[in-house]
């Protein structure tokens, strides 16, 4: 079946809706066609919910400079259209853009929470559904920037924003030639993987990480989940990186469990031999599991990406 085209437009004169949050309700209760939803440039100023029952969605802007979702909330204060029963409280409510749905795509597009530093948890974007994908995309904000929480991902082309634990969550998530951008002293990612029998982590392949010009104030992880799993791979890494890399998050018994892995990284945030003892730096045959799509993509009777024009995109687009 063919893809439905809907256009969001501020102004009204040019697009089928005024907003994004309007077209998402348009689309159809457990919809089994894409909908894509082109968003002309603006600064779109209200939260956005993606629901369980609407899957198949693709938001595209053309610039993400100029094509930007952002909201204001916080761990402590959420304004929504939704109730709490529906997005949750907390961290897991007051993302500015909240998706549910499966196969969710984004090119394009600027996910933004506008909170000022200093004020707490602020998810830009949460993410709690399978086979999701984003290309081309920003992500701004401080703490919490990015919570890939559940489900598998597949970043490519994206910045990404922060300073503490701004990439965080239980999802299994490859990140591809994405630019990390270290705003203050933090930690880029929590990944909270519970057991070594869960499959989740964050791959960073290829991947550039800067910073604000400051040596040494940021760490490359700590685990949320005792058994947090995150690799960087052929990654340039700036002076930002502390010498250790990885953080434990106050908790010895973290180290026996954390999954913190390098593999062929460089840069002067690179530093193998200063790293804690307690991450490693993986050799070739340990390396080859994390590299390939297959991480976010493991089914090949069933895969959810296809490679077009050597994009690797989800087969349902």
């Amino acid at each position: 079946m063919a893809s439905r085209v809907v256009t969001v437009s501020q102004d009204g004169t040019t697009g089928d809706f005024r907003t994004v949050q309007e077209a998402i309700d348009m689309v159809p209760l457990c919809n089994t066609c894409r909908t894509v939803i082109r968003v002309a440039p603006g600064v779109y100023r209200q939260p956005v919910y993606v629901p369980k029952t609407k899957n198949l969605i693709t938001l595209a802007g053309i610039c993400p400079e100029n094509t930007i979702l952002t909201w204001n909330n916080t761990a402590t204060k959420i304004e929504h259209h939704q109730a709490s029963r529906v997005i949750g409280t907390g961290t897991f409510g007051c993302g500015s853009v909240i998706v549910e749905g499966e196969d969710f795509i984004a090119e394009n597009i600027t996910f933004e929470n506008s909170s000022p530093e200093g004020s707490g948890q602020a998810v830009a974007i949460r993410v709690t559904a399978d086979r999701c994908a984003f290309y081309n995309c920003r992500f701004l904000g401080w703490q919490d920037t990015l919570y890939l929480h559940y489900g598998k991902q597949y970043l490519k082309d994206c910045y990404i924003e922060g300073s503490v634990d701004f990439i965080f969550g239980n999802s299994t998530a490859i990140l591809e030639h994405c630019h990390i951008h270290c705003k203050s002293q933090g930690f880029i990612t929590a990944q909270s993987r519970k057991s070594s029998q869960e499959t989740t982590g964050y791959v960073f392949l290829r991947c550039v990480i800067t910073g604000n010009g400051g040596n040494s104030y940021t760490y490359l992880g700590r685990p949320w989940g005792p058994f947090g799993r995150v690799v960087f791979a052929y990654t340039y890494m700036d002076a930002c990186i502390k010498h250790g890399g990885w953080n434990n998050w106050g908790k010895t018994e973290n180290e026996r469990s954390a999954c913190f892995y390098e593999y062929r990284c460089f840069g002067p945030g690179s530093c193998p031999a200063k790293r804690v003892t307690w991450c490693r730096e993986l050799i070739n045959e340990e390396a080859e599991q994390f590299l390939a799509h297959s991480f976010v993509d493991p089914d090949p009777q069933r895969p959810w990406l296809a490679l077009r024009m050597a994009l690797k995109i989800p087969y349902s687009a």
